[in-house]
């Protein structure tokens, strides 16, 4: 390699003047100063900053060559910032400081110095300046474009919550309060839903300000105009199909007629709208209602991008509510079906039944729990309760199913229940849509008015009954125990039977596993829950104990609860 030559030919950095080409080069004004403050050098971007000839500024001090106070007088040496640096030695920056050009105009410029050293020994000091103006004008820019962004980002971000958070629950009203709560006051201060029933019926059904749900404001009720009238008002022009419409301070006060719009109208006076956007919920000829978001701010009015944003808040929102409207319907339907198949207790003798049905929480599907009781060809007591694997109309149907032919198999059958559950689950896969269930049944023996009484049961899969005694004993039966309805063939023997005698007075439960679990919690810890409380109302009536039982339970159950309950006369 040839010396002060770089690969390739290219000048290496060891080469006598490569330096001053790199720095007379560079894009950046530059001048060098010695230890006093004396000017060694300056680059030509520092003479067309500076309007100065570098020859006309060698040796020249800096300070008084070029600072100047905003009036182009002097300034004292010892109030001068990048003296002080040099005396110190030490690298600093500098902001808005004034310099006098050759051509006699004062310009702000910005600077950094760095101090030189050469074997430890302080030569001076490297001085970078740039024109202040252009770098604030530059600043601006790049910060106006970075709350662009971050602008843009919390909206996306905001579409995106709002599109999870809603679809998380199946229910109208709690999809409202969410969205309230995502909107106010991150995007709004005030937001109002308006919505379609019957009827061409309009009801506010939420409205939330800066302290949550203003239930003042809610429930009114107005027939929507026909198309075409009272094109004035934003709302109704929404309801009918129309564009989202932004409002501002100008026109908040037009003039209404309808009374929908005039409650509208008064909604945005009284809650002191600087500005409003409306838009519908759903899109096309689905318009189930309308959003109308509030700003007071007079400062900080809504925009076009705001529109834009909150337009697709509202198609998002109005296929929430479409879809929680659908479920609810289905629900509704289901849940008529379940309690219509639930058939009345019978009352044989002094025995006494009880039994309630409650469906999931809100949020949830419609299960497949059931429970029955009838009386043999015998006069045996049959009580039943199970549970089809599903949560929807399929298992509300095969419930159904269960429910008539476990009916058929146990009316006259004179063997023991586990025979009877057999032949139900040989049965099940051939005649009904069922997969799987679990179930308890138990035949009571005896005389119904005086005794003795013997309880023989099967279990498949099922959670034990729960055994109450007169002196404050609580048992589980967990005897009998046997495989799930539709497990696979081959994988148990004949179901096991068990049998007890219940002592008077005693009280039996059956209940489906709903009331046993919850989220976060063991299946021992509920056992041992619904023990304690059912011991705590051993004497009341039996109506009572069904009623106050589920409610002592702990909240946060996602299933349905079936629960049949069977008291023997004292005596």
């Amino acid at each position: 390699m040839v010396e002060g030559v770089g690969h390739e030919g290219s000048p290496s950095a060891a080469e006598p003047g490569f330096w001053q080409q790199v720095v007379e080069q560079l894009g950046t004004a530059l001048i060098v100063t010695d230890p006093a403050g004396r000017i060694l050098a300056a680059n030509l971007a520092a003479e067309r900053l500076l309007g100065r000839s570098a020859a006309a500024m060698l040796g020249e001090d800096a300070h008084d060559l070029l600072h100047r106070d905003a009036h182009g007088g002097r300034i004292p040496r010892e109030r001068c910032p990048l003296l002080r640096t040099v005396a110190k030695r030490a690298e600093a920056r500098g902001e808005g400081h004034i310099c006098l050009r050759g051509d006699g105009r004062l310009i702000a410029i910005s600077w950094s110095a760095s101090p030189l050293r050469d074997d430890g020994a302080f030569m001076g000091m490297a001085v970078l300046l740039t024109d202040a103006a252009g770098d604030g004008s530059a600043r601006r820019e790049r910060a106006a474009y970075t709350r662009a962004l971050e602008d843009l980002t919390e909206r996306l971000t905001l579409v995106a919550e709002i599109t999870d958070v809603l679809g998380q629950t199946l229910e109208t009203d709690e999809a409202l309060v969410r969205l309230g709560r995502l909107l106010v006051p991150r995007l709004a201060d005030w937001a109002a839903v308006d919505l379609r029933v019957g009827s061409g019926q309009v009801h506010r059904v939420a409205v939330t300000g800066p302290e949550g749900r203003d239930a003042a404001q809610e429930d009114w009720r107005e027939r929507l105009p026909e198309a075409g009238e009272e094109a004035r008002s934003p709302l109704v022009q929404v309801l009918n199909g129309a564009d989202p419409v932004l409002q501002r301070e100008a026109n908040l006060a037009a003039p209404v007629s309808s009374a929908l719009a005039t409650v509208h109208s008064g909604f945005l006076r009284a809650v002191g709208a600087a500005s409003a956007v409306t838009v519908p919920l759903g899109s096309g000829r689905q318009v189930t209602g309308a959003l109308t978001l509030v700003r007071t701010d007079p400062a900080h009015p809504f925009d076009a991008d705001d529109l834009t944003v909150v337009s697709d808040i509202g198609r998002r929102v109005g296929l929430v509510i479409d879809n929680a409207r659908r479920f609810g319907r289905q629900r509704a339907v289901a849940e008529a079906m379940q309690r219509n198949l639930l058939a009345p207790l019978p009352q044989p003798g002094r025995l006494r039944l009880a039994a309630r049905y409650q469906p999931a929480p809100a949020g949830s599907q419609v299960g497949g729990d059931w429970y029955d009781a009838f009386e043999r060809k015998d006069g045996t007591l049959a009580l039943v309760i199970g549970d089809v694997v599903g949560h929807d109309l399929t298992a509300a149907a095969g419930m159904a199913q269960l429910h008539g032919i476990l009916r058929s198999l146990a009316w006259d059958h004179s063997g023991p229940p586990g025979a009877v559950v057999d032949r139900l689950d040989d049965a099940m896969p051939a005649i009904t849509t069922v997969p799987m269930a679990t179930l308890v049944l138990a035949l009571l023996e005896g005389d119904p008015h005086t005794g003795p009484w013997t309880l023989r049961w099967t279990s498949a899969g099922h959670p034990p009954p729960l055994l109450l005694t007169r002196d404050g004993q609580a048992q589980y039966l967990e005897a009998g125990q046997g495989l799930l309805l539709g497990a696979p063939p081959g994988t148990g023997g004949s179901r096991p039977s068990a049998a007890q005698s219940l002592p008077p007075g005693s009280t039996l439960l059956l209940y489906t596993d709903g009331l046993i679990e919850i989220p976060g919690s063991d299946l021992d810890t509920g056992l041992a829950r619904l023990r304690r409380h059912a011991l705590a109302l051993a004497h009341e009536p039996l109506d009572t104990l069904c009623d106050q039982l589920p409610a002592r339970m702990p909240p946060g159950s996602t299933d349905d609860v079936a629960l049949l309950a069977l008291r023997l006369p004292s005596s």
